[in-house]
């Protein structure tokens, strides 16, 4: 009786040598019975059964166990044909492997995108399945895969997080943008009710002014009409008309005089106006904000605590040394690059499945390294000379600086190189090797170092901070001007330092065998990390921000360790 096909549920860790390609793309997981040539997939009973109903279908070569391809281990097994499709050209089974690029494609990107690779390098994944397919390789992927998935998960809780608690500063600063609004509002309600109260007292001086100018042009109106009535009597008495004649005289006299009085003054002129100030309105009106909007760094002003440790090997097959690095860095993309004294090596290592993936050998000997851009990390090496090396798909020595002096420290920023001697001074230097300037004696013309070793700039790159074997950190502005120098009793023999972007700095104690944490200002938080956490001769540390891990490399060790901060 023939295999009907049996059909298992998505979420289930139970799997088949072989799936049906259509149901699997509707959701399905089903036990594929035939290889249909035509379709480039896989079929289980059902979707044969369609094969054999539609006309368009009968046609169709399915093939079973019988004619499998004679590249399988499993001659009773259903053929192995791939059934991935190529983004590139829809359609188009991957079936096709470039071993000189090590990717797989289709027949199409072959013949477009590989046209000039060697023929010998370009074969079929099907009919050279058995040389190709390695089950080892195949698992370690997979348990990458897994890693990087459990990692993505856990950075993925580590936004939702960073999300909520974003959500809630956004709603403290609104309550806080709202607040000052309404301040402003006050503040201009409070000057305009100002304004109005400041014309209504001006109309009250105006008013009354009138008023009275009304009242006294009555009042010398009652006293004319009173000398105009006395003359009306006096018309038979002469004496009498006389001094009436006279007295209105004088009022008249009187009235004219008030009269100029007020043509004078104007008071009917005189108008209430209101100007609007006209700067403050243009002022207003450029506004688009009510103060300055940004994206701060939150500062962390405790002490880091260790949630968990993991020893990282970064040693390869070649390497016939015990590793020493003295350097790491993280790339852009957050992948650890380390050197490796000893076996003239730079390294990079994946920091998801903690396995270096990539490395480079050097012609001489590697000191510290620094990241420049998305592809690209310069070393110090030991013999005065300053190593550009690219990282794509393979680690890459390119260009050289030679220089006058040991090569220990370095950092980059603003197009310049800064490069520690081990000694008593700190170069700068532009990006083609042309010495800019030496920094070895503060303002006072007093040493500034003892033994120079590492750089690193603050997060938003106003401070420079060098470690001193000796002395501790030494502290310049962004120009290389000497502010101030720190260190402290748990701290000693200072070697490699590193900034967290919060605010802080850690700082590695070689012969205390610890890591310090200060903060920008040189003040001490505590210790991180201790002698009993793992650490023996640490040399270098680098902090991965979005994971809270600090890597820690170590004096004449095949590991690194990496802890896990919060």
């Amino acid at each position: 009786m023939e295999n009907k096909g049996r059909s298992i549920d998505k979420s289930s860790e139970e799997t088949f040598d072989f799936i049906c390609t259509t149901c699997d793309g509707n959701g399905k997981i089903v036990e594929a019975v035939r290889y249909c040539i035509e379709c480039s997939g896989y079929c289980c009973q059902s979707c044969t059964d369609i094969h054999k109903t539609f006309p368009t279908l009968k046609d169709h070569n399915l093939l079973d166990g019988s004619q499998g391809n004679q590249a399988s281990n499993q001659p009773t097994s259903l053929p192995e044909f791939p059934t991935e499709r190529c983004y590139l050209h829809k359609g188009q089974v991957v079936d096709m492997y470039c071993e000189k690029h090590d990717e797989v494609c289709c027949y199409t990107c072959i013949a477009t995108l590989h046209k000039s690779c060697p023929e010998k390098s370009v074969m079929s994944i099907p009919d050279m399945i058995n040389a190709l397919f390695k089950l080892r390789d195949c698992k370690q992927i997979q348990s990458r895969v897994r890693d990087m998935m459990v990692s993505m998960e856990t950075l993925g809780k580590s936004k939702d997080d960073k999300i909520k608690a974003l959500k809630d500063v956004k709603n403290k600063e609104i309550e806080k943008a709202l607040k000052f609004q309404k301040a402003l509002e006050s503040i201009i309600r409070n000057a305009g009710e100002a304004t109005r109260n400041e014309i209504e007292s001006k109309y009250k001086e105006l008013e009354k002014e009138i008023l009275q100018e009304k009242q006294d042009a009555d009042g010398n109106k009652a006293s004319l009409k009173e000398s105009d009535d006395k003359l009306k009597k006096s018309e038979g008495n002469r004496a009498q008309r006389f001094v009436c004649t006279k007295i209105a005289e004088k009022k008249m006299n009187e009235t004219d005089r008030q009269i100029s009085k007020q043509k004078v003054r104007s008071t009917d002129d005189r108008q209430l106006a209101f100007t609007p100030n006209q700067s403050l309105l243009n002022y207003l009106n450029g506004l688009q904000h009510i103060g300055m909007i940004g994206v701060n760094t939150k500062k962390k002003t405790d002490l880091y605590k260790i949630k968990g440790s993991k020893d990282v090997n970064m040693k390869v097959k070649d390497d016939s040394e015990t590793c020493d690095s003295e350097g790491c860095c993280l790339t852009f993309d957050n992948q650890l690059v380390v050197t490796d004294y000893s076996n003239n090596k730079l390294k990079l290592i994946d920091t998801n499945t903690m396995k270096v993936t990539n490395y480079c050998k050097l012609d001489s000997r590697p000191l510290c390294v620094f990241c420049i851009n998305d592809h690209e990390v310069v070393v110090s090496c030991e013999d005065n000379k300053i190593q550009f090396v690219s990282y794509g798909n393979k680690m890459t020595p390119t260009r050289q600086i030679k220089t006058s002096h040991y090569c220990h420290g370095i950092t980059t920023k603003d197009d310049k190189l800064y490069v520690t001697d081990c000694d008593s001074s700190l170069y700068i230097y532009d990006m083609s090797g042309n010495l800019l300037n030496t920094v070895s004696q503060d303002n006072h013309g007093n040493k500034l170092f003892s033994q120079s070793r590492h750089i690193t700039f603050s997060e938003n790159r106003d401070k420079m901070y060098v470690s001193d074997w000796s002395q501790g950190v030494v502290c310049f502005d962004d120009v290389g001007n000497y502010q101030s120098t720190f260190t402290d009793n748990d701290l000693k023999y200072t070697g490699r330092i590193c900034v967290d972007g919060r605010g802080n700095i850690f700082v590695a104690g070689f012969g205390s065998n610890n890591v310090v944490q200060f903060n920008e200002d040189g003040e001490k938080n505590g210790v991180v990390i201790k002698q009993q956490d793992g650490l023996q001769y640490p040399q270098s540390v680098c902090f991965h921000q979005e994971l809270n891990r600090l890597f820690v490399t170590l004096d004449g060790s095949d590991v690194l360790k990496m802890f896990e901060l919060y």
